[in-house]
């Protein structure tokens, strides 16, 4: 006996597809947790460890992040007990000084670009600018006005 279900009529229940497939990511992410921000602090290259790296970013006020503290990274910690995988160690920062660091960067990066801008036009000369205005056509009638 043949089904004569009309194929607009058959649903998919959204619990019966299948979940695409996807690359896990080399680095895994901590569970969120309020009022912080999570960032991977690189600790070695090339086999070589980056002390100086480590120092600024504790000096910043990054902290580094315990293994017993994130048992959803499935991460062993190192012999200090910290989350780190393949010469990255991962730190967690207050977000109010994250922000305050993201605006002071911006503030930087902006100010910089305006310095660029103004070097650049400081030095066009009228006889050939380097930006020109832009062009407009006009439309006359000949003759017959």
């Amino acid at each position: 006996m043949v089904d004569k279900t009309p194929r607009t009529e058959e649903t998919r229940d959204a619990a019966t597809r299948k979940r695409r497939w996807q690359r896990p990511s080399t680095l895994p992410t901590p569970n969120p947790v309020p009022g912080l921000k999570f960032r991977w602090i690189r600790t070695a290259t090339l086999g070589s460890s980056d002390t100086t790296n480590v120092s600024s970013r504790l000096r910043e006020g990054y902290r580094p992040v315990k293994a017993k503290d994130h048992p959803e990274l499935h991460l062993s910690g190192n012999k200090q007990g910290n989350v780190e995988v393949g010469g990255l160690m991962l730190c967690s920062i207050p977000a109010e000084i994250a922000e305050d660091r993201m605006a002071v960067q911006a503030e930087a990066a902006q100010a910089q670009s305006d310095a660029v801008e103004h070097n650049y036009l400081r030095e066009s000369d009228p006889r050939m600018p380097m930006l020109r205005p832009e062009r407009s056509t006009r439309v006359s009638s000949f003759g017959n006005d």
